[in-house]
């Protein structure tokens, strides 16, 4: 959530932000709906200080008359009182509604644009696999190495989830204790997440829990939601809590399930493991001041390298542009994986994004350190070390050989056992 201080002191940068996004958002009724209330809660307490001081007369020495008068006085303001609360209440509402519909603020550097099209790439690394034979997709070699069953999942649980087999399973495994090993020589808290939170919480970190439009699936009857990241759990960790300012920053890793609907989102390349409603995923947090965000943004872009460079996967690094950011990212950098399989001849697939927020998230969920002039908001930033079922994608089409088996990543191997996935 935005300052709203800020906001009606740059009225004009917030607009061009919403619109460079393609958000609809309406900062100027926010600006308006804030003005409103203050005058409500103004004449609220205009009317409680009328209703102290008639309470105090009643306390004197008055004719049946004189008292008669104060209690229908005092009767007059209690309900005024209670009329103006209920409209501050409706007007508090709907401002409230208003600014969480305001997107954060872009950095300067982010490039405008409305899509994934528009991405700014920054770097390449790695070398694009070169085959002496046409490469099949993972859905192909998934299936034809009995690692993968959508058509089983597609009938006990519904189109878009899977069952893993064999190597695949242990393959996962050795992914999860790869990165976790990496981060903790980083010093990163190890942590294995709830799979569930409560939709203030989701809605706090930036994830609509309601609506057509919403990727959350929410629980019925009981406020909560299955979390479609670790960000929110991590993020959700430390609500409402006043940091010493020597205790930052704070490094956590989470491990969780994500439940993702992708309401909307079928296209070319949704096909298989790479979108799916529920994956295992790492995931990177990071509490710290505000004059070290921008830092700490690159340190989890260089983990993020770090983890795929290791596993000899080619890669690119791309600035993610404002319509893409969604409403809680100052700045997205994401890592896309080449992917051979992809129709006329590959393509690149994203598998890990990481987010500096600022103090986006912080104002919502009330997370602040003290400072030398009082409390202030802490920039909170996350990261993801590595997504499971895309990472199997990439090892997969990558490692696939002519035969129809799969190599094992050299960096895997110590954790899985064997270098070869194949079947005689």
């Amino acid at each position: 959530m935005l300052d709203i201080k800020f906001i009606r002191e740059n009225i004009d940068l917030v607009k061009k932000n919403i619109e460079n996004r393609s958000m609809s958002a309406d900062a100027a009724l926010a600006v308006s709906l804030y003005e409103e209330k203050n005058n409500l809660q103004q004449e609220i307490d205009s009317l409680r200080q009328k209703r102290n001081a008639n309470a105090a007369l009643m306390k004197g020495k008055l004719s049946a008359e004189e008292r008669a008068v104060l209690i229908e006085e005092g009767k007059t303001l209690k309900e005024k009182i209670a009329e103006q609360e209920k409209l501050f209440a409706e007007k508090e509402a709907s401002y409230n509604r208003v600014m969480l519909e305001i997107p954060n603020m872009a950095h300067p550097d982010v490039p405008v644009g409305k899509e994934d099209a528009d991405n700014k790439e920054i770097k390449k690394v790695g070398k694009i696999p070169e085959f002496s034979f046409k490469p099949k997709d993972h859905v192909e070699l998934g299936e034809a190495l009995d690692l993968v069953d959508f058509e089983s999942a597609a009938k006990v649980s519904g189109p878009k989830f899977y069952y893993l087999k064999n190597e695949a399973v242990l393959l996962e495994f050795a992914l999860i204790r790869y990165t976790l090993d990496i981060l903790r020589k980083k010093d990163f808290i190890l942590m294995k997440t709830p799979d569930v939170a409560k939709e203030e919480i989701a809605s706090g970190i930036g994830f609509n829990p309601r609506g057509d439009e919403s990727n959350i699936y929410t629980i019925e009857g009981t406020g909560t939601c299955l979390i479609g990241t670790a960000e929110i759990t991590l993020g959700g960790y430390y609500s409402d809590k006043i940091f010493d300012k020597s205790s930052l920053p704070i490094k956590m890793a989470g491990i969780s399930n994500c439940f993702r609907r992708e309401a909307g989102a079928a296209g070319k390349h949704s096909r298989g493991l790479f979108r799916v409603h529920q994956f295992t995923k790492v995931e990177m947090f990071v509490y710290c001041l505000p004059e070290e965000s921008d830092s700490f943004h690159q340190y989890l872009l260089e983990t993020e390298e770090e983890i795929f460079k290791g596993l000899g996967i080619p890669y690119r690094v791309v600035d993610t542009c404002s319509g893409d950011l969604g409403a809680s990212a100052y700045r997205k950098f994401d890592i896309e994986a080449w992917m051979p399989g992809r129709e006329n001849g590959g393509d690149w697939g994203e598998v890990t994004s990481t987010s500096n927020c600022t103090d986006f998230q912080a104002r919502r969920l009330g997370i602040r350190y003290k400072a030398d002039a009082g409390n202030k908001f802490v920039h909170m930033l996350n990261g993801t070390a590595m997504a499971l079922s895309r990472a199997l994608v990439c090892i997969f089409e990558n490692f696939q050989q002519e035969d129809g088996s799969i190599l094992i990543p050299e960096k895997l191997i110590p954790y899985t056992g064997f270098s070869k996935v194949e079947r005689i």
